[in-house]
């Protein structure tokens, strides 16, 4: 059951939380697996192994009713975190016979990448956000016009020819089965109640981290299901998509709705369970503004940069030299939306000297905003 109240924790750009998955917070902070758990009556934690990735696992949730019982974000789709859920589930006394529906936040491999192998054992519905079907990759990378439209997009973005071929390479995907991801069979949308008789679970749609993200709030015992809307020590990446016009937009509106949820206890997809939503959702607000003033200065210190010389500039948590691979292209991605968000305010003018040359970046003075916006990763 959830621990009781601590001192505050001071997180991520001064927002002051309260630690309720205290047991997750021990396991996180001495990089051990955290404990299957019951947070109340119906609802379990159950962690699920990420395998080679400094998350480590994902907390996914069962939420039992009389008649059956849904899965949220089952996690990575590997042999180790498909025991790590059969073994949670034993200890929720839930049989995968049981499992009737599965609800994934967002298409992230480290959330739905076990939907396929649940649903295939138990015979279970697979249930998203309407917005969010375009962002399984197989779909997007055809919206993006595949490899090539990928090539293009970094090279706009100024990225070197041969870190292009770095982080086009097919092993960075194919080889993590991102286009084997499930289909849903149920779409949702903001409002809906779970298909869980019993049990009162609505979905809150929040996009940003994805077009299609959600939240799931139980009335029964408030409890906020974040996924990684909403984390108690780190900031979700925040990158361009082909769903969202201006995700870092989406994002910091989305952080404004979890106000209504002040109260409830929150249930991340990663780290340990905490309270003081208001305060955190207003730390990531905090923390978005101030990249967005760093990029203005790395762009006001420089002559022109292109989007992948700011990205190299800015902060990073681990250092620009330790993020390699995917997350050199996660970082650009993120630099991308904080651009479209200073060029939609007027603050950026980006402009090119031909159709296939990358973008560069000055900051506006009097200059009209070109709404051009950056290119879309």
């Amino acid at each position: 059951m959830t621990g009781s109240r601590r001192a505050p924790v001071i997180a991520n750009g001064g927002g002051s939380i309260i630690v309720t998955g205290q047991a997750q917070q021990r396991a996180w902070q001495t990089r051990e697996f955290p404990p299957v758990e019951q947070v109340t009556p119906g609802v379990w934690s159950v962690p699920v192994t990420m395998p080679d990735n400094p998350l480590r696992y994902t907390l996914c949730y069962l939420l039992l009713a009389d008649t059956g019982a849904v899965v949220v974000d089952p996690g990575w789709a590997s042999d180790a975190g498909w025991e790590d859920l059969l073994r949670g589930m034993r200890m929720a006394g839930l049989a995968p016979d049981r499992v009737t529906g599965i609800v994934v936040t967002h298409v992230h491999l480290d959330h739905h990448g076990l939907s396929r192998r649940l649903s295939e054992a138990s015979g279970a519905w697979i249930a998203m956000h309407s917005a969010e079907v375009q962002n399984l990759p197989a779909r997007m990378g055809e919206a993006m016009g595949g490899a090539d439209g990928a090539r293009s997009w970094l090279t706009r973005c100024g990225v070197p020819g041969d870190v292009v071929a770095e982080l086009t390479a097919e092993h960075n995907e194919a080889a993590l089965g991102l286009f084997r991801m499930a289909e849903p069979d149920v779409l949702l949308n903001d409002g809906d109640q779970l298909g869980l008789p019993g049990r009162q679970i609505r979905v809150v749609w929040t996009p940003g981290h994805t077009p299609g993200h959600i939240c799931l709030h139980d009335s029964d015992y408030d409890l906020l299901l974040t996924g990684d809307h909403l984390l108690p020590r780190i900031s979700p990446n925040i990158g361009l998509s082909p769903g969202l016009d201006s995700p870092l937009t989406s994002y910091l509106e989305s952080l404004n709705v979890m106000h209504r949820y002040d109260d409830a206890e929150a249930l991340p997809a990663h780290e340990y369970r905490f309270r003081g939503i208001a305060e955190r959702s207003d730390a990531i607000t905090r923390h978005h503004d101030a990249r967005a003033r760093e990029v203005l200065d790395i762009v006001a210190a420089a002559d022109q940069p292109t989007l992948w010389e700011v990205t190299q500039k800015l902060t990073w948590s681990r250092g620009w030299e330790q993020i390699t691979g995917f997350m050199r292209r996660a970082a650009l991605g993120e630099t991308a939306a904080h651009v479209e968000y200073l060029v939609r305010s007027g603050k950026l003018i980006m402009s090119s000297a031909s159709e296939h040359a990358p973008y560069r970046l000055v900051v506006a003075r009097d200059e009209p905003q070109d709404g051009s916006g950056p290119p879309r990763g």
